[in-house]
């Protein structure tokens, strides 16, 4: 639940920013409030948060294994919307990145 929480948190604190798929909008601003000022992509961490521990609920290797796949698949999402993000926003997002890590506080 607490991933779930952290993930509606981070849609609600993006707003008009976000969307279903990586592109960037009309006066697209960088938010680093709330849930981002603790990870760049709290809305991939809440979700991953959510899926270990449905993982861990239904204690199955291959839930895990799910998990473990879906987390690559964010991964390789956010490197795009990153590329994105740096070519919007340059240093701006360049020293956002230096100082909040990507899905794990202090960490990732």
């Amino acid at each position: 639940m607490a991933g779930l929480v952290f993930t509606c948190w981070a849609r609600v604190i993006l707003g008009r920013n976000w969307s279903g798929v990586v592109q960037l909008k009309q006066d697209h601003e960088l938010i680093v409030r709330g849930p981002y000022s603790i990870v760049r992509h709290p809305i991939y961490t809440g979700l991953l948060l959510a899926f270990l521990g449905s993982a861990l609920a239904v204690g199955e290797w291959r839930a895990l294994l799910a998990a473990f796949i879906v987390g690559i698949s964010f991964w390789r999402k956010l490197r795009l919307e990153e590329s994105w993000l740096c070519e919007l926003f340059g240093d701006q997002y360049r020293d956002y990145m230096a100082r909040v890590k990507a899905l794990i506080p202090w960490v990732l």
